[in-house]
């Protein structure tokens, strides 16, 4: 039998709710910010088909659809505090698929520090789809933009790029240079397409010493293209300095697929601008995190794309990022 929306909410929702949500008795929550901060609100939809394999496990769903929100708020230098979350589900899932999300949910929250605090529900033909605003918060003038980098800043990219692009290969049976990943990397490969690692512990170093910062989702050199366009500069990405998962660093020496990995999604690293003076402490920060951060290039004066070098020449890139679906939707 279909689950209405007083099942949903009753039976699974209401046990994620934290203080200020009132068990979800309201038609609205309230949040206290801590003396001498400001909230950080960010907000990212995941549909099936698009953002997540249908079959996915609903698990992993859930955590993705919340850790690509604190992924954000962690490229602001923003400490997670709720999220208001709005799902669009068709009848054909039953309750075993929604408790399996609410405990994803519910794992994610113990985790990260973070309550459900409302939101909504409704009915579609063809679902599921979950949309979550998050909300951190940083001491006041704290939050980090993209836009304020200047040429001269040294460019930093948090952990390994190219897993999740590998992972939904993987997943979707896409033939090419992935059939020679090995069988035994696969599975962490897939792990890191379905389940981000939002990179919060690096908060307070992009906090206190990067000059903009955002996270890598559409790609890295994608990515870079929007910092620089907010920023009015451009960059110069050291190819051979980027990071590439250790899995695939073998595949990556061709040019082909090192491409693809630095224009596919789903990385979710943090990708910051740091000046100069400043390189030191952040990169002693990022240790004390226990996050690697590697210096892959700065942005220099003058407009336009990224440009990446790679062996001593410039990479000819037909694809900067992924792009989603026909109408020309990006994540923004």
């Amino acid at each position: 039998m279909a689950l209405n929306e007083l099942d949903v909410i009753d039976r699974f929702l209401r046990p994620l709710a934290g203080e200020g949500a009132f068990g979800l008795f309201d038609d609205a929550a309230r949040l206290t910010p801590s003396p001498g901060t400001e909230l950080v609100l960010t907000t990212d939809m995941i549909a099936a088909g698009i953002h997540f394999l249908p079959d996915d496990p609903p698990f992993t769903i859930a955590q993705k659809a919340l850790r690509v929100n604190i992924s954000d708020l962690a490229a602001k230098g923003a400490d997670p505090v709720g999220y208001l979350m709005s799902l669009a589900l068709s009848p054909d899932l039953d309750s075993g698929w929604l408790e399996a999300f609410c405990l994803g949910l519910a794992a994610d929250q113990a985790a990260f520090g973070i309550d459900l605090l409302g939101g909504d529900t409704i009915s579609i033909r063809q679902g599921p789809v979950v949309s979550i605003t998050a909300i951190g918060a940083v001491p006041a003038g704290g939050m980090v933009h993209r836009f304020g980098g200047r040429p001269g800043d040294v460019l930093f990219v948090s952990g390994a790029i190219g897993a999740a692009r590998a992972g939904l290969a993987l997943l979707t049976g896409e033939r090419g240079p992935w059939d020679s990943i090995p069988a035994g990397a696969r599975d962490g490969l897939v792990a890191r397409y379905r389940v981000p690692e939002p990179r919060l512990g690096l908060a307070e170093a992009v906090r206190s010493h990067a000059s903009a910062a955002m996270d890598v989702s559409d790609g890295l050199v994608g990515d870079c293209d929007k910092m620089v366009a907010s920023t009015g500069c451009s960059a110069r990405l050291d190819g051979d300095r980027v990071p590439v998962d250790a899995a695939l660093a073998g595949l990556a020496e061709d040019d082909r697929v090192f491409a693809a990995l630095v224009s596919g999604g789903d990385d979710y690293e943090i990708l910051a601008a740091v000046p100069p003076d400043a390189v030191p402490a952040f990169v002693a920060a990022a240790g004390e995190a226990g996050i690697a951060v590697s210096r892959i290039g700065a942005l220099v004066e003058g407009a336009g794309p990224v440009t990446i070098e790679r062996n001593g020449r410039i990479l000819d890139l037909r694809a900067r990022a992924y792009v989603h679906g026909g109408q020309g939707e990006r994540h923004v």
